[in-house]
């Protein structure tokens, strides 16, 4: 069976199977799954746009019109750390 990192507040990401992994996103849209997954990929990243719209499959244009909506909204997107 494959098991999918999901990030998680500890530096430890929990390891998830599918199966887990399904029930947590009945009920999202896809809208709030893309923003969870940017966030959280944001995060891991140290808020390096760059590294994150690579490992996403975006353009840095793209992720970055991405967080303007997200911080629009009061969304807290993590910044850049050195």
């Amino acid at each position: 069976m494959t098991t999918v990192h999901v990030a998680a507040s500890e530096p430890d990401a929990q390891l998830l199977a599918p199966n887990q992994i399904v029930p947590l996103l009945i009920g999202a849209t896809v809208d709030e799954v893309e923003r969870e997954l940017v966030l959280q990929t944001l995060a891991r990243c140290d808020g390096n746009r760059t590294r994150a719209s690579r490992v996403l499959g975006l353009s840095v244009r793209t992720l970055r019109n991405k967080i303007r909506l997200y911080a629009a909204s009061g969304i807290d997107v993590p910044a850049y750390q050195d």
